[in-house]
């Protein structure tokens, strides 16, 4: 039986990593997280049910889950943003949400050749074992401006200082929490992308990607 092929990425907010991912998994067929959002959800519901929200909501939520509902436009907004920031540092839900994530990785679609995963604790929790690993990360101003771009794309009033002190919280954040905190691990390939073209970093990484299943005979 062919090994799967399994890639994680862990990044700092607006660093490239969602696009890469996504052009990444369209290249070699495979089975798309994006696993923030999934905090993004939960935070959406938290805003929606301030009264009735509790672990078990979350646990009924994150069972009945499809890929299609972290698509939702509305988790992109800077208040589910805060409270996803909010929501990511507890212990219980944090367990609820990699079992999902976890089955994701390891047991994707049959009709994908494997799983790529990126958020904040890919690499060094939910794919200790992945066959890559990748820290993608770029410079706080740049990631604050595409951010801001990215948001005034959907018409949301903001401005680009309020997006950067957003950015800078929200690193603060994932940076320092007790649980599951952001971090390049060892075996993490490094990708500044601050001067990098999406194509350009899209190459960069595929190179390294092509080089591995070449020595391991993946896919």
């Amino acid at each position: 039986m062919k090994e799967i092929i399994k890639i994680a990425i862990d990044s700092p907010a607006a660093a490239g990593a969602g696009t890469q991912a996504k052009l990444i998994a369209k290249h070699y067929n495979l089975f798309y997280l994006d696993t923030g959002k999934i905090y993004r959800f939960i935070g959406c519901e938290k805003i929606k049910n301030k009264k009735n929200f509790n672990y078990e909501l979350i646990r009924k939520k994150i069972k009945k889950l499809k890929i299609k509902d972290l698509e939702n436009k509305k988790l992109l907004s800077n208040k589910v943003a805060t409270e996803a920031s909010i929501i990511a540092k507890d212990k219980k839900i944090r367990k609820i949400v990699h079992n999902f994530q976890k089955k994701c990785a390891y047991k994707p679609p049959k009709k994908f050749n494997g799983s790529i995963l990126d958020g904040r604790d890919i690499t060094s929790v939910i794919m200790k074992d992945a066959s890559i690993k990748f820290f993608i990360t770029a410079n706080v101003r740049i990631r604050a401006l595409r951010r801001f771009k990215e948001l005034k794309s959907l018409n949301k009033k903001i401005t680009y200082n309020e997006v950067l002190k957003s950015i800078k919280k929200r690193d603060k954040s994932d940076y320092q929490r007790a649980n599951s905190p952001l971090k390049k691990t060892k075996d993490s390939i490094l990708i500044n992308t601050s001067n990098l073209t999406k194509r350009s970093c899209f190459l960069k990484i595929k190179q390294i990607i092509d080089k591995k299943i070449k020595l391991n005979g993946n896919l």
